[in-house]
C-alpha cells in the first residue's frame, strides 16, 4: 500500500512525500529490498545522493544478484558522484547478469562515455537505443555523437525522440546544454 501511495506522489512529482512515504514504510518493515530501491530512486531525484547510494548497497546486500539494483547503484555512482570506475564495475556485474536489458546496456555506454571511451559508448547506446527507443537513452547516445563530432547524427536522435516525448526532462536538458 504504501508503495503505491509513493507511486502516486512520483508520478504526481511531488517527490518529497513519496520519500517520506517510503522512509515510514522502511521504519515498519526495514530490510525489504523493494521498499530499499524505491526509496533510493526518489532519493536520486530529490539529489540526496548519499542515501540512494546506501539503500541501493543495501539491496545489494540483500539481493546480490540483482542485476536491477546492480545497475542502478552503478549509474548512480558513474553519474552523480566521482567515482566512474566504481560504478562501472557494478554495472559490468549487471550486464553479465542480464546482458540484454537496454537500460543496463545505457548505463554501461554512459559509464563508458564518462571514462572517455567515447567509440564503446557509442556501440553500447546504440543497442540500448535499438533495443529500447527511449527518451533517456537517445540523450546519452546524442551526447556521445555530439561529442565525437557527429552533430547531424545526435540531433536527429534528439528530434526523433521529442515527437514521443517532448517535455522529457533529461532529453530536453541536454539539447539546451549542448546546442548552445
Amino acid at each position: 500500500v504504501r508503495q503505491a501511495e509513493a507511486a502516486l506522489l512520483r508520478d504526481a512529482n511531488d517527490n518529497p512525500a513519496a520519500y517520506a512515504v517510503l522512509k515510514q514504510a522502511l521504519v515498519e518493515h526495514p530490510d525489504t529490498a523493494d521498499l530499499l530501491y524505491d526509496s533510493a530512486m526518489v532519493a536520486e531525484k530529490l539529489d540526496m545522493i548519499e542515501e540512494a547510494e546506501s539503500a541501493l548497497r543495501r539491496v545489494v546486500e540483500l539481493k546480490p544478484e540483482d542485476a536491477q539494483a546492480l545497475n542502478a547503484l552503478g549509474y548512480t555512482l558513474v553519474d552523480r558522484t566521482p567515482r566512474a570506475e566504481e560504478g562501472f564495475a557494478l554495472i559490468e556485474k549487471a550486464l553479465k547478469l542480464s546482458p540484454d536489458d537496454p537500460f543496463i546496456l545505457d548505463s554501461m555506454g554512459w559509464a563508458l562515455f564518462k571514462l572517455g571511451r567515447y567509440d564503446d559508448a557509442v556501440v553500447y547506446l546504440g543497442r540500448a537505443y535499438a533495443g529500447r527507443p527511449d527518451a533517456e537513452i537517445a540523450a546519452h547516445l546524442g551526447e556521445v555523437l555530439w561529442v565525437k563530432g557527429e552533430r547531424e547524427r545526435a540531433k536527429e536522435i534528439w528530434a526523433a525522440q521529442l515527437k514521443d516525448a517532448p517535455d522529457h526532462p533529461v532529453l530536453l536538458e541536454t539539447m539546451r546544454r549542448l546546442s548552445r
